[in-house]
């Protein structure tokens, strides 16, 4: 045998060593966009109207997160052909380290209710002072933070496996309604107690900060449960099949959870041939 030949023996041999030193040790990289690499801006301007109030937030179970690394986004309500229908709560890679989601949020503005949607930034915006359950408290995120490029899961809020995630710390969040251990329903809209109509300081400082747009995985997400009749309010009487998932558009995959039986049946206020008028109608067309 040459020496190049062995040389080569050498190194086949090693990696088989190290194939079977790993066998069993299953690693899923967290790869998300590099620092360098700035995602798409959010559209800002882009905002639904309705004339009635979104359904109340339904109780729901958060799924495990399903690797390091993702985030939570809670589910909300949005406005589509038959009225609301709900986007689950789900867990998402976001578009670059270091970055945090601020939920988006229906306010009453006048007779209408408005929604502003949700964007990804350096820090937690306002949201309304809604209360999304999982960390979302209505103001801020106490599910996680961002520590040397890795995110921490806080185990008090955030439903995480400890054995699969060990980037992990526990602090009680205080005035926290876990989406997981909550009976009661809670308002969905600025404009009903306790929702908060104004920013705080540290909310205005981020309105100040760029924001960028949902991920395509997101917007898919979204889409399914546009398309999604059970998703919609006035079939599910405010109690969506899928509440939450543990990724984005994953709304067969185990781990999904559905809402409970809490609360009284939502009805719509009005027919559903006069909640939507004809600048509604555009504008839904206009965005899908």
């Amino acid at each position: 045998m040459t020496r190049t030949s062995a040389s080569s023996a050498g190194i086949v041999l090693l990696a088989a060593l190290l194939a079977t030193a790993l066998a069993g040790c299953v690693v899923t990289p967290y790869n998300p966009q590099p620092v360098g690499a700035q995602p798409p801006l959010a559209d800002e301007a882009d905002q639904e109207q309705a004339s009635e109030p979104p359904p109340p937030l339904p109780v729901y179970e958060q799924p495990p997160c399903p690797e390091e690394g993702y985030l939570w986004t809670p589910g909300l309500w949005r406005w589509g052909a038959e009225g609301y229908f709900w986007v689950p709560g789900t867990w998402v890679a976001p578009p670059q380290v270091g970055m945090l989601w601020t939920p988006g949020f229906w306010a009453l503005a006048g007779a209408v209710y408005v929604f502003h949607a949700g964007h990804w930034g350096n820090h937690v915006g306002y949201y309304g002072g809604i209360n999304y359950g999982g960390g979302y408290t209505g103001s801020g995120y106490a599910g996680g933070r961002w520590n040397n490029n890795r995110f921490q899961y806080n185990t008090a809020v955030s439903n995480v496996n400890v054995l699969n995630v060990h980037n992990t710390y526990n602090e009680t969040v205080v005035n926290n309604v876990t989406i997981n251990n909550t009976n009661v329903q809670r308002p969905s809209y600025v404009g009903a107690a306790p929702a908060r109509p104004q920013p705080n300081r540290a909310e205005y400082g981020a309105s100040r900060e760029p924001h960028y747009a949902p991920t395509a995985p997101q917007a898919q997400h979204h889409d399914a449960a546009r398309t999604n009749p059970m998703q919609n309010a006035v079939r599910n009487e405010g109690r969506p099949p899928v509440a939450g998932t543990p990724r984005p558009g994953a709304f067969q995959e185990r781990g999904v959870t559905a809402a409970k039986p809490v609360g009284e049946a939502y009805r719509p206020q009005r027919a559903q041939g006069e909640q939507r008028g004809p600048e509604n109608r555009g504008r839904e067309e206009e965005r899908h």
